[in-house]
């Protein structure tokens, strides 16, 4: 969902490399975790950008960083993979492959939407304005040799999330070239 009037507060960081999107994943997974701020755990994200941009990249970072083992597979194709770390559940789904907004409905996955489940979404644009907003919607977006991350908070819980982020000092990112007369 991309509706202007549920945004509470946006920030942008340029991401040199891959390591800042992962730094970036690592410092978010404890506050859905419940384990900073003093929050409940639990909350939605939506990855957006375009192919390649680093949307499973981030989701497999964050899924480390909240303390997750063995395998972490992308849900390209099986639309859903979960995992349970001390009574706490993980949920990255992946619409890429939706052709019809309905098809989220249909595969039963409203009921995972809970408040106290972590639920990250890869291309939550395919499932339409079905979906509740997210807590905080990520789009990364290709800049230079890194990607430029717009971070959208659409609650309380995102906003103090948004809130609470340490970000990378933005004197790194390269110049954009400029035409000279």
């Amino acid at each position: 969902m991309n509706d202007d009037k549920h945004i509470l507060k946006t920030i942008r960081v340029y991401l040199p490399d891959e390591d800042a999107t992962s730094a970036l994943a690592a410092q978010l997974a404890p506050m859905l975790c419940g384990e900073r701020p003093a929050a409940p755990p639990g909350g939605r994200i939506h990855l957006r950008g375009d192919l390649g941009a680093g949307k499973t990249s981030f989701t497999r970072a964050f899924l480390r960083a909240a303390g997750i083992r063995g395998r972490i597979k992308s849900p390209s194709y099986t639309l859903l993979e979960s995992y349970n770390l001390s009574n706490l559940y993980f949920y990255h789904l992946d619409f890429y492959r939706f052709s019809n907004s309905n098809e989220w409905v249909d595969a039963g996955f409203r009921d995972i939407l809970q408040e106290n489940a972590i639920v990250l979404i890869e291309w939550p644009e395919q499932a339409g304005k079905l979906l509740p907003p997210p807590d905080l919607d990520i789009h990364l977006e290709y800049a230079d040799a890194g990607r430029q991350a717009s971070l959208t908070a659409h609650s309380n819980k995102g906003l103090l999330w948004l809130t609470t982020l340490v970000l990378p000092p933005q004197a790194s990112r390269p110049q954009e070239p400029h035409d000279v007369d």
